[in-house]
């Protein structure tokens, strides 16, 4: 009766997101980056700037970013433009965009990063050189 109704059980297929692996925490000269999540077009990574240190100046073609700021001070160069953030505050890096963080403050900085794009590969990432003293 239940087909007869069309009311068969629908079969769902597998979800598309990922769990992290187990310990992902990716050491770094300027701190750390932890996976937390990732999915097909998607990640979520942990960012902790140690202080006084910055990410080099970089840019996707095939990726945007969010940074959200969970504790300490960014401060943050995006397409020339420099801006400030605190806890709570966040950030959107559009794709082509050059951008760099920076921790300014005297605590480590950490901030949830948001990747999203049709590649998220290492081989995305374009690094410019860093004027001396920056």
């Amino acid at each position: 009766m239940v087909d007869s109704l069309n009311l068969t059980e629908k079969h769902q297929e597998p979800s598309e997101t990922k769990p992290p692996e187990e310990g992902v925490v990716r050491e770094r000269a300027w701190g750390t980056v932890t996976l937390l999540e990732e999915g097909d077009r998607y990640r979520i990574n942990r960012i902790e700037l140690d202080p006084g240190h910055h990410i080099s100046t970089q840019m996707h073609y095939h990726r945007s970013e969010h940074w959200i700021v969970v504790s300490g001070t960014a401060k943050v160069i995006c397409d020339g433009e420099e801006k400030t953030l605190i806890q709570k505050q966040s950030t959107y890096v559009p794709m082509c965009t050059p951008h760099r963080v920076e921790n300014p403050g005297v605590i480590p900085l950490v901030m949830i990063e948001v990747q999203n794009g049709e590649y998220l590969g290492e081989d995305d990432i374009i690094r410019f050189e860093d004027a001396p003293g920056v």
